[in-house]
């Protein structure tokens, strides 16, 4: 006991006695602390005590679209953990092209009595869509929050990652590393996230380059989401010149890796690719994907907090709040060739890889 007691109060940084007084369910222990040490409980694979172990508090929806992106995948998983604590138990509904819809997911939890929904992509972000399925579902009254697309006339908490501020820093990262020529590759208009980042990339691009708007036009590429409507894009603004491309995700940036080698084109050396999430093992993929970090932590667990305040009572703000992305910068990035320098010349300062 002694050798376990050891290893749970290393694992959660206090000392053994602190672990005594948990594992016996005595005061005097902070909240945080006390956690700490059931976390390290749960790691090690040890057992809770009984008089610990947390009683369901219920059942909460969770609504994403098909896990073919990795990003939906890690929404899920941060949630779920960030749901542990507070003794809701998460029914993950996935989405898939032909499968069950939305709405039928949500009679489905509606009859299981959930405490509440949380929606990541959902349809509240097709402004093509009706947004009186929410409106219902508000009124019985049912606890919701939306991940990422905001919907002005629903009163309900909204968690989004800034997109407009994504398009326009990966467009004036491009433009910083030397390149002019530069193509935007997302996803259908009527999501408000896609307009985000076309608002974000347009702005940019009227900033720091010369493009005129009927080229701002031409280097808008508006495709299905996914590795192939990236690639298609791709080779459509890879035909315009472009050198470099602003990607909706990281599977389409993946796409236009593909379209340029395709075409005999290297990136980095010929064309940048930015991508959009930051998703699991893009840092792994070859070259290594320069991206645009959604914080997706950071966002799960916002959303968690304002669904477990709404079932509580106590009612979280009826608004959007943004979290800002980050760039993340790796080796598909870098300065595009220039055709009218010689290549065995001593290349200029801005043509460095990044």
């Amino acid at each position: 006991m002694r050798a376990r007691l050891s290893d749970i109060a290393q694992q959660a940084e206090v000392s053994e006695a602190t672990v005594s007084r948990v594992l016996n369910d005595r005061p005097g222990v902070a909240p945080e602390t006390r956690q700490a040490v059931l976390t390290a409980l749960d790691v090690l694979g040890y057992e809770r005590p009984a008089r610990l172990r947390k009683r369901c508090a219920g059942l909460v929806g969770l609504v994403v679209p098909e896990l073919d992106n990795p990003i939906f995948p890690a929404f899920a998983q941060i949630i779920e953990s960030a749901l542990a604590p507070t003794g809701f138990t998460p029914v993950l509904c996935t989405q898939t092209p032909g499968g069950i819809r939305e709405d039928e997911y949500v009679e489905m939890l509606l009859d299981r009595q959930v405490s509440g929904i949380v929606f990541v992509s959902g349809l509240h972000a097709d402004t093509a869509a009706d947004h009186e399925r929410y409106r219902a579902l508000i009124a019985r009254p049912l606890p919701v929050v939306m991940v990422n697309g905001y919907a002005p006339n629903l009163p309900a908490p909204f968690i989004s990652c800034d997109d407009r501020e994504a398009a326009e820093l990966a467009v004036t990262h491009l433009v910083a590393l030397g390149h002019r020529r530069i193509g935007l590759i997302t996803g259908p208009n009527r999501f408000v996230p896609v307009q985000r980042k076309v608002a974000g990339y347009q702005a940019a691009m009227r900033r720091c380059t010369d493009v005129s708007e009927a080229e701002l036009t031409e280097l808008t590429e508006l495709s299905l989401f996914g590795v192939e409507g990236g690639e298609a894009a791709a080779t459509r603004l890879l035909d315009r010149g472009v050198t470099g491309l602003v990607c909706g995700s990281d599977p389409m940036a993946l796409g236009a890796i593909r379209a340029a080698r395709q075409r005999g084109l290297a990136v980095p050396r010929d064309v940048s690719v930015v991508g959009y999430d930051d998703s699991p093992l893009m840092a792994f993929t070859d070259p290594p994907l320069t991206t645009m970090r959604q914080p997706v932590a950071a966002m799960a667990v916002a959303a968690v907090q304002a669904l477990v305040d709404e079932i509580n009572g106590h009612a979280a703000p009826h608004s959007e709040y943004l979290f800002r992305p980050e760039l993340v910068v790796r080796g598909s990035t870098a300065v595009a060739r220039t055709p009218s320098v010689d290549p065995g010349a001593t290349p200029s300062p801005l043509a460095v890889s990044v």
